[in-house]
């Protein structure tokens, strides 16, 4: 049955009522989530830098050459983990190994000359000690003997006394009177050529013993001479040791290579070249820098970071969890140094190493999505440019 035209107008006009009234329905319900969600939620306000890096807590230590020099052999190899002490290159030492056996040779040649000279001198003073011995025994002969030969003169001038005053009496001729005499003159001549000789063996002795202490002091400042050839070979043998050792460059720190020259038999290098870089044993961290904007006063330490890693796709491998340990109070270059130290209270299955770039991000804090919106809107008003500088909520 047809419908009547009015009362097809009448459902039109109904409908020009509701679903206009759906639609503002809807849109203050959406409107009013939103506001809740503005003011009830919390979002994270993080702080990036695309410019951060892995490194050691301590600096790498740069290996260069102490002086010029052939390479002839090399042990460097990138990645390498070397010990203090350990050789990385050997320079040509050449001239100074056959100096240094030069001097070794005279040292060792030497030797049998000292040893020839020592006993010389032992020989000198055995002899010595023999000729004081023989000497002293023949001095206490000769003294006995003077001492003899003088008591005998003694006896005789006594007895030519006695003699002469018997004679002066009359009472012995005098032929026995001048026996007596002649006898007591002899007596003295004995004495006095005893003496002598006691004397003279003395002086013998003596002279005997000066010109042996004389060839003694010369063997002695021959030895002394020789000692000081020796002493000067042996220094010049420790001057050439040290410097054959410094044409070996050797690692001044255990730890990783984490540069090396691409070196070969035959190269030359000259002083102060760079050869390697030995990144040390220790605990990484992360060192990152900031625009200003974002760092100053809006950084410190104890903020938790992630650190996203070229060649670690995040959404693969993850991030590498990090905290906020140190934050420079000056700008250089523009930017603000920030150091992180990895948070081990948080799992990480990237294999971290030394000199890995990558970025940063740290939060800052925690704010709702109407006070972001208040802050940002104030921001434009009062300037053009984004007062977070490179930070933005997540």
């Amino acid at each position: 049955m047809p419908t009547a035209f009015t009362r097809t107008l009448r459902s039109l006009d109904a409908d020009r009522f509701v679903r206009p009234g759906a639609a503002i329905a809807s849109i203050a319900a959406l409107l009013g989530a939103w506001a809740a969600w503005a003011a009830l939620s919390h979002v994270t306000l993080r702080a990036v830098s695309d410019s951060a890096r892995i490194e050691v807590d301590e600096a790498a230590y740069a290996v260069q050459s102490p002086m010029a020099g052939r390479v002839v052999r090399t042990y460097l190899a990138l990645g390498k983990e070397v010990k203090a002490g350990e050789p990385l290159v050997e320079l040509d030492a050449s001239p100074e190994r056959f100096q240094y056996r030069e001097e070794r040779t005279r040292a060792s040649a030497v030797a049998p000359s000292l040893d020839a000279l020592q006993q010389q001198i032992e020989a000198e003073l055995q002899a010595r000690a023999r000729e004081q011995e023989a000497s002293r025994t023949a001095i206490e002969q000769a003294r006995a003997t003077s001492r003899s030969a003088a008591e005998s003169a003694r006896f005789a001038a006594g007895e030519e006394q006695r003699l002469e005053r018997l004679r002066k009496e009359g009472l012995v001729p005098d032929r026995e009177y001048q026996r007596a005499r002649s006898d007591a003159a002899q007596a003295r001549t004995v004495a006095e050529r005893d003496d002598l000789s006691a004397s003279r063996l003395a002086d013998e002795q003596r002279a005997k013993e000066t010109d042996r202490d004389a060839r003694i002091r010369g063997l002695r400042s021959e030895i002394a001479k020789l000692q000081g050839q020796v002493a000067t070979s042996h220094a010049a043998s420790e001057r050439l040791a040290n410097e054959i050792d410094r044409r070996i460059i050797r690692a001044p720190v255990s730890g990783r290579l984490g540069e090396a020259q691409m070196l070969r038999a035959g190269g030359v290098l000259d002083e102060g070249d760079k050869i390697a870089a030995i990144v040390p044993d220790g605990n990484l961290r992360v060192v990152a820098q900031f625009a200003p904007a974002a760092a100053l006063g809006r950084l410190h330490a104890g903020q938790k970071a992630d650190v996203r890693l070229e060649g670690y796709p995040w959404a693969q491998w993850g991030t590498a969890p990090a905290i906020v340990s140190r934050v420079a109070t000056e700008i250089r270059d523009g930017t603000v140094r920030v150091e992180l130290t990895i948070d081990p209270s948080r799992p990480c299955r990237i294999p971290l190493q030394h000199g890995m770039p990558g970025a940063v991000e740290v939060a800052v804090e925690r704010i709702t999505p109407a006070t972001l919106i208040l802050r940002l809107a104030g921001g434009l008003l009062g300037s053009p440019r984004n007062p977070y500088g490179n930070q933005g909520p997540s």
